[in-house]
C-alpha cells in the first residue's frame, strides 16, 4: 500500500505516517472529549482533521517539492464533516487559521478547486481508512440539549460546543505532533499531584496554622473554613463565599473546591483573579500550601527561567502545561479566562476542553465588566449545566447575578457561608465617615487629614487626582502607586509601604484603584473618594486589617475637582452617591446593600454593549473575538527604564537585546516589569515630540521623564489620556 506521511523526519531520521498521526489525534480528541459527552463526534473530528494530506501535492510538499508552505490541507476534512454533521467543519477548517465566520467557511466549502482537491484526498484516503465514513449522520449522537427544539438558546450551545470541540482538536493535533518531533516534552507534561495529594497538602498545612493560632479573628476564620469543608459535598453547581475582608477566603475557598472536586471526581481547580498583584500574592499563599512545583501560574506577569538557556524540568513543565491547562491547580487571571472563553485563535482556545469538569474560582467576582456581563455568564451557566463545571464567586461585596427581573443571569446560586451577615459583624474593624450632604473637599482638605496621620493611605479615582492630591501633599517622603508606575516599580512601593508599617514610621500613600481588591496593606486610616459602592469597600479592607486596633477610620469624601473614568465606573460612582446620601443609617457592613447596589447598577447598563451574543449566535468566531475585549481601549506598551538601585542594569541589558536578536517570549517575559500600557491613539504625537521611540513593531521605549514617586511625567498632558 502507498504510504502516506503527515510529518517528515524528526531528529532520529523517524517520520510519521499519515495514518498513526490521524489515528492518535482521533484516540486523543475521543479522550477529551468524553466530559463533552461527545467522544465518538472528538473520535471522528480527529480522524478526519488532515484528510488534505493525502493529496499528492501535500505528499510533494513533505519531500521537498514546492514552496515553504504546503497545500490547504484542512477543508477536504471539513467538506466531509459538513455531509454528516455540518458544524463540525467549523472546527476541521479552523483547525491551523482559527475557527472562521459562517459566510467565509460557506464560500470555502463551495470553492470548485478545493472541491476536486477533497475528492481526490478522499479516495486516497479510503482506501487506507476502510471505516472512514460512518453509516448515519453525526448529529444523531450530539447530546439532547443540542438538539433542535432545545430551545431558544441552542444557537449559543453550539457556538460554545464548537468551540470546546475545537480546543479538543488542536491540543490533541498539537500533542501528537509534539511527540513525534520531540517526545521528551511528552514526557515532561505528565501531572503529579493529584487532587487528593493536594487536599492532603492543605488539611495538614491548616491544622499546623490552627494549632499555632488563637484569638478571635483566627476563630472567626477556623469557623469560615469548616463551612467551607462541609459544603463542599453539595452538589456542582454555582456557589457564592461572601466573606469580610480578613476572613481567609483564599485558604477557605480552596478546601471547599479540592473538597468538592474529591467527592465529584473532577479533574482540576482553576483560580481565576482579576488583577496581577493579587494573583502574586494568592499564588506565594498556594505555594506555601502545595510547593512551587504544583502551581501552575498562568499569566503576562510570569517571572522567566533563572537561566532561559538551561530552565529546569519544573519550570519546562510550567511552560507546557500552561499552553493547555493540563495541570491540577492553575491561577489565572479572568481576562486569561474569559478571552480564551471567546477566542477564535488555536493557541488560545488549546486550554479550553480543560475547563470541562473542573471547578472555577471566581475571585474578586465583583470586577467583571460590566459591558460584558451578559455573554459572560451565559457561558458560565453552559459551562455549569452541560459540562460538569462548578463555579465559586467569591467576594467581600458580593454581586445580584442571579437571574432577577431585569436581566437573565445564573440560575440555582447557593451560599456556602449559612449567615454571612454574622461573620461581617464580627470582623468589623472599621467605622465609616459619610460625606454630608452636598458637602465637596478641595484636595488641600484631604491633604489636611491626611498630614494628621503618621500612617494613612487616600484612594482616588483617577491617576490626575491622585497627582494632583500629590501635590497638595507637599509631603517629600509621601508614596504613589498608580499605573503610570511600572510594574517593578509598584512593587519596590508595596514593599517600602509594608516597611514602613510594619517599623511604625510615617506613611502616607496617595494611589488610584490599584491597591484596592486583595493588596495586604493595613493602615489605621483611609480615605477615599467617592467611587462604586464595591470599591469604597474594598479600599477599606486595607484599613485596620489584621485588627489590632479597636476600630480603624475610613473617611468617604466627596472630591472638589474630581475626576471619574467613564462608562459603568462612572454610573456606579453616582449609583453609590445616591445611595450614601439617600439611605437612613446606611450600613457599609452589610453584604444586602451591596446587592441592592449591583441591581441597580446592572438596570442601569448595558450589559452586552457589543452585541456579542447576536454574533455567537450567528456562529462568527472571529466578530466575537475581535469584540470581547475586557480592556476596551487599544493599547501598547512602553518600555520604562526604571531602575532598582544604582547599579541596576536589568532593563537596559534587555532593550540591547531585543535591538540585536528581536523580539520572543523570553523577552517579552523579562521586560513585563518594566512596560507600561499606554493609549494606542497617543503613540504619533508623542512619537513627533520625541518622547517615545519604536524599538520594534508594536513596540516602545520611554524617552521622556520618569520620576521616582510620580512614574511616567509629561508637559501639558492628561495622565488618563496617556496611560491605561
Amino acid at each position: 500500500m502507498e504510504q502516506f506521511l503527515a510529518h517528515t523526519a524528526n531528529s532520529q531520521g523517524k517520520e510519521q505516517s499519515l495514518l498513526d498521526h490521524l489515528e492518535a489525534v482521533a484516540n486523543l480528541t475521543q479522550k477529551f472529549n468524553e466530559p463533552l459527552g461527545v467522544p465518538h463526534i472528538g473520535y471522528r473530528t480527529g480522524l478526519w482533521h488532515d484528510l488534505g494530506k493525502f493529496h499528492p501535492e501535500f505528499q510533494a510538499y513533505l519531500q521537498g517539492e514546492g514552496g515553504r508552505r504546503g497545500p490547504n490541507h484542512s477543508s477536504a476534512g471539513a467538506m466531509l464533516a459538513s455531509k454528516y454533521f455540518e458544524p463540525l467543519a467549523f472546527v476541521i477548517a479552523g483547525h491551523h487559521g482559527g475557527l472562521p465566520a459562517r459566510a467565509e467557511l460557506k464560500t470555502r466549502l463551495k470553492d470548485k478547486v478545493q472541491l476536486k482537491r477533497y475528492n481526490t484526498a478522499l479516495q486516497n484516503a479510503r482506501r487506507v481508512i476502510p471505516s472512514l465514513e460512518p453509516k448515519q449522520p453525526l448529529d444523531m449522537e450530539l447530546p439532547p440539549f443540542l438538539q433542535e427544539g432545545a430551545g431558544v438558546d441552542v444557537a449559543s450551545r453550539v457556538e460554545l460546543f464548537l468551540r470546546l470541540l475545537f480546543s479538543s482538536l488542536v491540543d490533541a493535533d498539537f500533542l501528537d505532533t509534539e511527540r513525534h518531533f520531540d517526545p521528551s516534552l511528552t514526557k515532561l507534561r505528565q501531572k503529579e499531584a493529584s487532587i487528593a495529594n493536594l487536599w492532603s497538602l492543605l488539611a495538614a498545612n491548616q491544622q499546623r496554622l490552627m494549632d499555632k493560632s488563637g484569638g478571635h479573628v483566627n476563630q472567626i476564620r477556623r469557623e469560615i473554613y469548616e463551612h467551607c469543608c462541609r459544603a463542599a459535598e453539595l452538589t456542582p453547581g454555582f456557589f457564592s463565599l461572601t466573606v469580610p475582608t480578613g476572613g481567609g477566603k483564599t485558604r477557605s475557598g480552596m478546601a471547599f473546591a479540592l473538597l468538592h472536586a474529591l467527592r465529584y471526581q473532577k479533574e482540576r481547580i482553576i483560580v481565576a483573579i482579576p488583577y496581577t498583584s493579587i494573583i502574586e500574592q494568592t499564588a506565594d499563599v498556594y505555594r506555601d500550601i502545595f510547593g512551587n512545583a504544583n502551581v501552575l501560574e498562568h499569566h503576562s506577569a510570569v517571572a522567566p527561567p533563572l537561566d532561559p538557556e538551561n530552565p529546569t524540568p519544573e519550570e519546562l513543565w510550567a511552560r507546557l502545561a500552561s499552553e493547555n491547562w493540563d495541570a491540577t491547580l492553575i491561577v489565572t487571571t479572568t481576562v486569561q479566562l474569559f478571552e480564551s472563553l471567546f477566542s477564535d485563535r488555536s493557541s488560545s482556545c488549546r486550554k479550553l476542553h480543560n475547563i470541562a469538569n473542573s471547578v472555577i474560582i471566581l475571585d474578586e467576582v465583583q470586577t467583571l465588566p460590566v459591558h460584558l456581563l451578559e455573554p459572560i455568564l451565559d457561558v458560565l451557566q453552559q459551562l455549569v449545566h452541560f459540562y460538569g463545571v462548578t463555579v465559586i464567586l467569591c467576594s467581600a461585596t458580593q454581586p445580584a447575578l442571579e437571574t432577577s427581573p431585569f436581566f437573565r443571569g445564573l440560575q440555582g446560586v447557593r451560599e456556602i457561608i449559612p449567615d454571612p451577615q454574622k461573620y461581617f459583624a464580627l470582623l468589623k474593624r472599621v467605622g465609616y465617615q459619610v460625606p454630608a450632604g452636598n458637602e465637596k473637599w478641595s484636595w488641600e482638605q484631604v491633604a489636611g487629614v491626611i498630614r494628621q496621620s503618621r500612617q494613612a493611605m487616600a484612594v482616588v479615582n483617577t491617576k490626575q487626582d491622585a497627582l494632583a492630591l500629590l501635590e497638595a501633599l507637599d509631603d517629600p517622603e509621601a508614596l504613589h502607586l498608580s499605573t503610570l508606575l511600572c510594574g517593578a516599580h509598584r512593587r519596590k512601593v508595596l514593599q517600602e509601604v509594608r516597611r514602613r508599617l510594619g517599623n511604625g514610621r510615617p506613611c502616607r500613600l496617595v494611589a488610584t484603584q490599584v491597591v484596592e481588591a486583595g493588596v495586604d496593606l493595613d493602615f489605621p486610616l483611609v480615605l477615599r473618594a467617592v467611587g462604586p459602592l464595591d470599591r469604597i469597600v474594598q479600599a477599606a479592607g486595607r484599613c485596620n486589617r489584621e485588627g489590632k486596633l479597636q476600630e480603624g477610620r475610613v473617611i468617604i469624601f466627596n472630591p472638589e475637582e474630581g475626576c471619574l473614568p467613564p462608562g459603568s465606573y462612572k454610573t456606579g460612582t453616582e449609583i453609590a452617591a445616591t445611595l450614601l446620601a439617600s439611605v437612613t443609617g446606611v450600613d457599609l457592613h452589610d453584604p444586602g446593600l451591596y446587592r441592592i447596589y449591583f441591581q441597580r447598577l446592572y438596570q442601569s447598563c448595558t450589559l452586552d454593549a457589543k452585541g456579542i451574543q447576536a454574533s455567537r449566535r450567528s456562529l462568527n468566531y472571529p466578530e466575537v473575538a475581535q469584540k470581547f475585549q475586557m480592556i476596551e481601549q487599544r493599547v501598547v506598551p512602553v518600555i520604562v527604564n526604571y531602575h532598582e538601585g544604582p547599579d541596576d542594569r536589568r532593563v537596559d541589558e534587555l532593550i540591547s537585546a531585543l535591538r540585536h536578536r528581536g523580539v520572543s517570549r523570553l523577552i517579552m517575559r523579562q521586560l513585563q516589569p518594566y512596560l507600561v500600557n499606554i493609549n494606542a491613539y497617543t503613540v504619533n504625537s508623542l512619537q513627533r515630540e520625541g518622547v517615545v521611540q519604536e524599538i520594534f513593531p508594536g513596540l516602545y521605549e520611554w524617552l521622556g521623564g520618569y520620576d521616582e514617586i510620580r512614574g511616567l511625567v509629561t508637559t501639558a498632558r492628561d495622565p488618563e489620556e496617556l496611560v491605561f
